[in-house]
């Protein structure tokens, strides 16, 4: 009856240990598509004429739909805008990763 005890015990430790690692796993899977996003954005930026302003973008990535928002305002650098990226999960309201970067300022 003891030898029950402890295995279920031990049982229940390991099942909630593997739940634990589980959810681990899934939050740092999110954390990668997030930064894969935000980096992904940052990159069109630097390849692109940017000005300052906001602007939300809907992109489906990996069997999801991801809202990236970006802010773009001029930096006290003249030839610098800064760039704050946000990545949210659609229909969420609290962002996954955000991020802030520094583009060129293209000048005509």
């Amino acid at each position: 009856m003891i030898a029950l005890t402890i295995f279920a015990t031990l049982a229940a430790a390991v099942i909630t240990a593997g739940h634990y690692s589980l959810q681990q796993n899934s939050r740092l899977k999110e954390q990668m598509q997030c930064v894969w996003l935000a980096d992904n954005q940052l990159s069109e930026l630097r390849l692109q004429a940017a000005s300052p302003g906001r602007q939300q973008l809907l992109r489906h990535f990996d069997q999801s739909d991801w809202v990236v928002e970006q802010i773009i305002t001029p930096d006290t650098d003249p030839r610098m805008l800064k760039v704050d990226i946000s990545v949210t999960r659609q229909g969420s309201d609290q962002p996954a990763y955000s991020t802030s970067s520094w583009v060129l300022a293209v000048h005509e």
